[in-house]
């Protein structure tokens, strides 16, 4: 009878352990992880199935977690996703240790699924796309859309955009002088005079510049804006080539503007300035921008790091490099990199080669939405060519290139921490220039820019008697931390280059300041 009772005991246990499981946690780490990018379509299926999602920033390659249901459990075993069952104090001590102050990492929640766009002509052969391919192999639900849709003003259905390897300058890809004799080329710039016309343009140059202001506008109210290749450095070159012809007779049947150069404004661009075009059509490439012509590394020691973001105070970049390694291998494009001494100094660096001088994954706000641009074509084909075959991502399951453009998809996702911005530009020629207005955060914390003395004020809650201001980089290496007694606090930045620098009061993140 006791033996009975301690099997029946026992089976029970069996049987209720499972259910004490509450919880599902996706490790994004090396080790166990067997099918990183198939995760991130496991994260997205259970925020469009209205489930909440955590991310565990910094923790076992940027790790996600969710309440536990057989659906999303058999999903995962079904796609070859690595999972685990965890109790619910099991995965609160997580958390616990994860926004624990002493741990470099933070736990971010993703609250809805993104409604996504992907910017493509309907017939884009010979290319492949490297964020289309990792949609549909994530099995991610995405939309086409292309110059009529955006021109319409279909953006607002959306949160995030990415664009084709798409050349928005109006010279159809700088392919003239290889291919213009091939089929494709004229059948694809045939294409585009007809939409230019249909649209009411003149010139393909105008009617990419009409596209590329709508997508500002897009991303002005809050959308975020991806893009790769030739999509990024052409981006900007098309808005600070606004009403000034650059290109040639081959292009639109007559001259370029002789001055054009001198006439580029780069101030409606969002992360180059100070750029010369290359304005011969028988050359692959659009400006200086690119680091393209200039690398000289061999295949086998091309690659670029990550930089480290802390977690707790600037979450956006911080989600945008998750990963379970921190060297990627490098890959060639049109628009392979970007030179740094092109960069704006707002912009956020999240990978680069410091040995070539090049940026491989920048990142910047403009208005309420944000942008990411990241070089080359496609992070597993090396040097990819004209009619080459698309890369089948089943052999390539933890490809760490491909990581970072599916984070950026599951970025608009999160609830984010609303800190003040503020841009501190060139020392004012008056010391008597009246302040900028002030920027208010929700905490009542000020930053207040003052350009003629190049600092910054910070003004406390009114309940405040001492602050202890530390500020830091972009990538938290501290470089001013002082305590004060008197208010506002007016900190010093002169002594600091152009760039990006986050503030900290009293251990609690103030805001960002942009040093241009």
């Amino acid at each position: 009878m006791k033996f009975r009772l301690i099997l029946t005991f026992f089976f029970s246990l069996c049987i209720l352990a499972p259910a004490l499981a509450t919880k599902i946690f996706i490790p994004m780490d090396a080790e166990g992880q067997t099918n990183h990018l198939k995760a991130y379509g496991i994260a997205f299926a259970a925020l469009k199935g209205g489930t909440k999602v955590d991310w565990f920033l910094n923790y076992k390659g940027g790790s996600f977690g969710m309440e536990y249901s057989k659906p999303i459990a058999d999903m995962c075993t079904d796609r070859g996703v690595s999972f685990l069952r965890m109790k619910d104090n099991e995965y609160k001590d997580i958390i616990k240790e994860v926004g624990g102050l002493k741990y470099d990492g933070d736990v971010v929640k993703l609250e809805k699924a993104p409604r996504i766009a992907v910017y493509t002509p309907l017939n884009k052969e010979p290319w492949d796309d490297a964020v289309t391919l990792a949609l549909t192999y994530a099995e991610i639900p995405f939309d086409k859309l292309y110059a009529d849709e955006v021109l319409k003003g279909d953006l607002d259905k959306y949160d995030w955009l990415h664009l084709h390897h798409e050349d928005f300058t109006g010279q159809f890809g700088k392919f003239w002088a290889q291919f213009r004799t091939a089929p494709w080329y004229q059948n694809d710039q045939s294409s585009a005079e007809r939409l230019a016309k249909k649209n009411g343009f003149k010139k393909v140059q105008q009617l990419q510049l009409a596209v590329v202001k709508k997508i500002s506008a897009f991303v002005a109210s809050g959308g975020n804006l991806f893009a790769m290749c030739s999509a990024t450095d052409t981006y900007d070159i098309a808005l600070a080539s606004e009403g000034v012809d650059i290109c040639e007779t081959q292009f639109d049947n007559d001259p370029m503007d002789p001055d054009a150069q001198k006439k580029l404004n780069f101030k409606n661009c969002l992360a180059f300035r100070d750029f010369t075009l290359v304005t011969s059509p028988y050359e692959y490439e659009y400006s200086n921008i690119d680091n393209t012509n200039f690398r000289r590394i061999a295949k086998d020691a091309d690659h670029f790091t990550l930089a480290h973001f802390p977690a707790k105070l600037d979450q956006v970049p911080a989600m945008l490099c998750q990963n379970h390694v921190t060297t990627i291998k490098g890959f060639m494009g049109q628009t392979t990199a970007f030179r740094n001494e092109v960069l704006k100094p707002g912009v956020l660096v999240m990978g680069e080669s410091k040995e070539l001088n090049e940026a491989r994954y920048i990142h910047g706000d403009y208005g309420k939405g944000t942008w990411t641009f990241y070089g080359g074509h496609d992070p597993e084909d090396y040097q990819h060519s004209v009619g080459a075959p698309p890369t089948n991502l089943a052999f390539h399951t933890a490809s760490p290139g491909y990581r970072l453009i599916l984070n950026n998809l599951l970025c608009p996702a999160a609830k984010k921490k609303e800190v003040p911005i503020v841009e501190l530009k060139q020392k004012a020629e008056s010391p008597e220039q009246p302040l900028q207005p002030t920027i208010t955060a929700t905490d009542k914390i000020q930053l207040t820019p003052n350009p003629a003395n190049d600092e910054v004020l910070l003004t406390p809650p009114l309940n405040m008697k001492e602050a202890n201001v530390v500020v830091t980089n972009a990538t938290g290496k501290e470089v001013i931390n002082k305590a004060y007694s008197s208010f506002p606090v007016h900190i010093d930045l002169k002594s600091l280059s152009e760039g990006v620098y986050l503030i900290q009061l009293n251990g609690a993140y103030a805001g960002r300041v942009i040093k241009d």
